[in-house]
């Protein structure tokens, strides 16, 4: 590979982990080219960016990114590598569990998630147990919500309890 190609995929991930600085490094050694095709299938329908890469211009592309943290990626960085971009940040950490299932692989070596590293298959669940910024919007807003909904059905059972009352008293008269 010539010099201008390394600098024009160096560019091209790190222009990338602009976009989405969210990743995930698997490995997808021994997947034929069949279920190599179904995976990125399932990676483009849901929208995670699924591209293989060289383990020294990935390194290269993380030193220029500068961030600490990416540092802890770099001893995973061996064997045949791919890297999962992506802006919902649990959506790879299921996909590699449903697909590692059906097919043994891919296997989680690493992830970059909201600024913290998690290395080694034994936190996948971990990730796929991070909220989405969506879910997290979401539990908030019931958070926010469930006060004035628990005022509202109680004034509602206090008007139909008083309804009730005055229904009885009417009727004893």
């Amino acid at each position: 590979m010539k010099k201008e190609q390394k600098v024009q995929i160096i560019d091209s991930l790190a222009a990338q982990l602009q976009a989405t600085p969210d990743f995930y490094v698997v490995n997808i050694e021994g997947l034929n080219a069949e279920k190599t095709s179904r995976l990125r299938r399932e990676c483009f329908a849901q929208n995670i960016k699924l591209v293989v890469v060289k383990n020294t211009l990935l390194k290269r592309t993380l030193e220029q990114a500068g961030i600490e943290e990416m540092k802890l990626i770099f001893p995973i960085l061996e064997g045949s590598t791919a890297v999962m971009f992506t802006e919902v940040v649990n959506a790879p950490a299921k996909l590699i569990k449903s697909f590692g299932q059906e097919n043994g692989k891919p296997v989680l070596k690493g992830a970059l998630v909201q600024e913290c590293a998690y290395i080694g298959e034994d936190q996948l669940e971990n990730l796929i147990n991070i909220k989405s910024r969506e879910e997290l919007i979401g539990d908030i807003a019931g958070l926010i919500l469930s006060p004035a909904q628990r005022l509202v059905s109680a004034v509602k059972s206090a008007g139909s309890n008083m309804a009730g009352i005055v229904k009885t008293l009417a009727d004893r008269e």
